[in-house]
């Protein structure tokens, strides 16, 4: 069997995800590891799979991810935001669903840098009159 795939790139924050996705049934891996052995939470689960579940194309995909970078939360949008765009390049009528679903728009922010003589971001010394 041939392996042809669809590869895309998804970033959240600090995090960058590059995925494979594959067009027959196998087990999902995410760095190596089963992807309930790498992510453990059950929301970002979900969050995952969300763009396979909206498609209804679960049982017919399966993805290989390098991700690194960032947490758990920031890892998983990133996969989310790569698997969405690799099956919307795969096919111009799914990418119309994700679209409306919201999954194929990147998120941009990132963390404020800390300036100085503040104790954060934007976080000032307390300021006394007397």
């Amino acid at each position: 069997m041939e392996n042809k795939y669809n590869f895309s790139v998804g970033r959240r924050k600090t995090a960058t995800a590059q995925v494979r996705l594959f067009e027959w049934a196998w087990e999902s891996m995410i760095n190596g590891k089963k992807v309930g052995e790498y992510i453990t939470r059950k929301d970002l689960f979900d969050n995952v799979f969300s763009p396979l579940r909206i498609t209804k194309l679960k049982d017919k995909f399966y993805f290989e991810v390098k991700v690194s970078g960032s947490w758990e939360s920031a890892q998983s949008e990133a996969i989310m935001y790569a698997i969405s765009k690799a099956i919307g390049e795969k096919d111009e009528t799914l990418k119309k669903i994700l679209k409306s679903a919201g999954l194929i728009t990147s998120d941009g922010r990132q963390v404020e840098r800390k300036k100085p003589w503040r104790h954060k971001a934007r976080k000032s010394i307390q300021w006394s009159k007397r």
